[in-house]
């Protein structure tokens, strides 16, 4: 059984910045379930260009307000939805507050993933190997 608590998270190798906020990884490949899961800050007034070729991610909200555009669409987001990009698809993440999304990826992360935001190009977490822990 893995047993992990936010505050444990908070401050520690498995609390990464990812580019717009921070994200807090609870699960990770090493710890063998094969999928990750983690929550998520987005900080409010950002925007992200988005697209994990190399991941399935799903996030469900339960803080702040937002939206998702994709392929033009735009999708309100607040406490209670869930989006869940199933097709790799390339989108914008808008927070309009402070947002908070528990997101779980498939494969799973490795730990220090991160985007390179802020070009016309989106950003895509990219399989990597950690160095072994100690």
């Amino acid at each position: 059984m893995i047993i992990r608590k936010l505050s444990e998270i908070i401050n520690s190798e498995r609390d990464v910045a990812w580019g717009n906020g921070q994200s807090r990884r609870f699960l990770l490949a090493r710890d063998g379930m094969g999928y990750s899961l983690t929550d998520t800050i987005i900080d409010a007034g950002t925007e992200s260009l988005l697209e994990y070729t190399n991941h399935l991610e799903a996030c469900y909200c339960i803080e702040g307000e937002g939206e998702v555009e994709v392929d033009g669409i735009v999708y309100s987001m607040e406490p209670g939805t869930m989006y869940a990009l199933n097709q790799q698809e390339k989108h914008y993440l808008r927070a309009k507050t402070r947002m908070r999304l528990i997101c779980v990826f498939n494969p799973p992360l490795q730990g220090h993933e991160s985007h390179k935001l802020g070009n016309k190009n989106s950003s895509s977490y990219q399989i990597q190997e950690l160095p072994a822990t100690r």
